[in-house]
C-alpha cells in the first residue's frame, strides 16, 4: 500500500483529499504547514506528496527546494496559484505534476496512479474490474464490452468504475455525486441521473439497476 504525504493548510480540502485517498486505497498522512510537512518528511517513508504552496511557516517553494536537496520523492503541486510564473517555478524545482484548484478528483487520482506507476511505485501489470462481458482498464482508462472496445467520458469510465467496484452496494445519488464531481460541485443530484442514462445507452445492457428513490446499482454477477 502506498503512502502518501498531504500538505494543504486547509483544512476541508486537506479532510476532503485525505478521505479520497484512503479511499482509494493508499495510505495518508497529513500537515497543515511547512515545518510540519519536512518534520514528516524526514520521520516517516512516502511514495509521493500533494503539496499546497500558499502555506504558513515555509511556502511550498521552499518545501520543495529542501526535499529537492536530498530526495526525487515524487512530488505534485497542488494550488490555487495558476499562473505561468507560478507554474514554471514549480516545474524549476523538478516538481511532478502542477494541478490548479478547483480540480476533479478522478483525474486527480488518475494522476497520482500514473506518476506512482512512472517512479516504479505501482505493480506493472494491469488492474482490471471484470462484469460478465465488460472488462474495465483502470490504468488503460478503457472499456472492452464483448471484445469491442467501447469510448466513455472520463466522468462515465469513473461512474461505471464506481459501481463495478461495490457490486451489489445500492450508491445513492448524493454519494456519486460526491465522489465523483468536484469537491465544491453544488449541482442538482439530477446531473447523476443523466449521466446513468448515456452510460446504460453507450453499454446497451441492463446491468445498471435503479433503486427507486434511493440511487443505483449493479447486481453481484453469478
Amino acid at each position: 500500500m502506498k503512502h502518501i504525504l498531504v500538505i494543504e493548510d486547509d483544512p476541508d480540502i486537506q479532510e476532503m483529499l485525505c478521505a479520497y485517498l484512503r479511499d482509494a486505497g493508499y495510505t495518508v498522512g497529513a500537515a497543515g504547514d511547512g515545518l510540519e510537512a519536512l518534520d514528516l518528511f524526514h520521520k516517516e517513508k512516502w511514495d509521493l506528496i500533494l503539496l499546497d504552496i500558499m502555506l504558513p511557516k515555509i511556502n511550498g517553494y521552499g518545501v520543495c527546494e529542501l526535499i529537492r536537496r536530498e530526495s526525487t520523492l515524487p512530488v505534485m503541486m497542488l494550488t490555487a496559484l495558476d499562473s505561468e510564473e507560478h507554474q514554471l517555478k514549480g516545474f524549476d524545482l523538478n516538481v511532478d505534476d502542477y494541478v490548479t484548484k478547483p480540480f476533479s478528483m478522478p483525474v486527480l487520482l488518475r494522476k497520482i496512479a500514473a506518476i506512482l506507476r512512472r517512479a516504479g511505485g505501482e505493480d506493472n501489470q494491469s488492474r482490471m474490474l471484470a462484469y460478465k462481458d465488460l472488462t474495465l482498464d483502470l490504468d488503460a482508462y478503457s472499456l472492452t464490452v464483448a471484445d469491442h472496445q467501447l469510448e466513455l467520458t472520463s466522468r462515465e469510465f469513473e461512474l461505471l468504475k464506481e459501481l463495478l467496484q461495490n457490486q451489489g452496494r445500492v450508491l445513492t445519488r448524493s454519494v456519486l455525486l460526491g465522489k465523483l464531481w468536484n469537491y465544491d460541485f453544488l449541482g442538482d443530484e439530477r446531473i447523476v441521473d443523466t449521466h446513468i442514462k448515456n452510460l446504460r445507452k453507450k453499454l446497451d445492457r441492463d446491468y445498471i439497476e435503479t433503486v427507486r428513490g434511493v440511487g443505483y446499482r449493479v447486481a453481484k454477477a453469478n
